[in-house]
């Protein structure tokens, strides 16, 4: 497929057609390098996208005794 270079502002730029950025699962933003003579653009990747979530629903929440636990010194009497 034949795309047009088009000047934007001092560089220039080309449309990417809907169906391909789908095809490639392309978001708002790419990684563009240049590989033997060639512009290659590619989609990014967040490889811990919603981990957060997932480990927020994965892990039961915590006892007053747990947090009381946790938050206790380490230090040992008389210190």
């Amino acid at each position: 497929m034949k795309v047009a270079v088009v000047p934007i502002g001092n560089s220039r730029g080309v449309r990417l057609p809907k169906a391909v950025l789908e095809q490639v699962g392309m978001g708002d933003e790419a990684e563009l390098s240049v590989e033997g003579g060639r512009i290659v653009l590619a989609p990014t990747t967040s490889p811990r996208r919603g981990w957060a979530q997932a480990f927020s629903s994965a892990a039961p929440p915590l006892s007053a005794e747990d947090r009381d636990w946790l938050d206790a010194s380490l230090a040992e009497d008389g210190e």
